[in-house]
């Protein structure tokens, strides 16, 4: 059995979860609502609060969609509680970040600012001019938000300088030895 499968969704209060005969499921509470179909062979069921996903058989295929159903399910549980976010640092030298109403205009070193325009569902803050936060229900959306930002500058090994995640560690490279050119 999947340790991930198996394990029990508890559904929190002011959550309401539905699921339809095609398997898809909507998730209603405080930060709004999701909804996702999901492989059509998995068992999802709901008794007193608790969400249960279980596998018809033991086919590879079914232990491989076992696990991630319900994370999916999970995820969309957590999301519309609690929510997701993901923290990106700016480093370097007139790197920058400005919101400007809901866009934020990024500084980058190139000709041109980079502006940002979040999708219906992200939201992006700046408390910082070196600090982005990405901040939404979706948790896949979050993270594809925060990769396309990122990839504006990802961190170069040399100086570091570019976007990166909070906490991600720059593999730094040495530079250019300084030794005595060819006689």
């Amino acid at each position: 059995m999947s340790r991930i499968g198996r394990a029990p969704i508890t559904i929190p209060a002011g959550v309401t979860v539905t699921i339809a005969e095609d398997n898809t499921v909507t998730v209603k509470g405080p930060k709004g609502e999701l909804t996702r179909t999901l492989h059509k062979d998995m068992i999802i069921e709901i008794e007193e609060n608790v969400i249960t996903v279980k596998r018809p058989s033991d086919v590879k295929e079914h232990r491989s969609l076992h696990g991630l159903t319900r994370t999916l399910v999970s995820n969309m549980v957590i999301g519309v509680t609690v929510g997701f976010s993901k923290t990106l640092e700016i480093n370097g030298v007139g790197y920058r970040a400005a919101k400007a109403g809901q866009n934020v205009n990024l500084s980058l070193g190139f000709s041109h600012p980079v502006v940002v325009e979040p999708p219906k569902g992200i939201t992006l803050e700046v408390p910082a001019p070196n600090k982005i936060i990405v901040l939404g229900i979706n948790k896949e959306e979050v993270g594809a938000i925060a990769a396309n930002i990122r990839g504006y500058r990802e961190p170069e090994p040399y100086k570091g300088k570019g976007i990166k995640y909070e906490g991600e560690v720059v593999r730094r490279k040495v530079g250019k030895a300084g030794g005595k050119g060819k006689k």
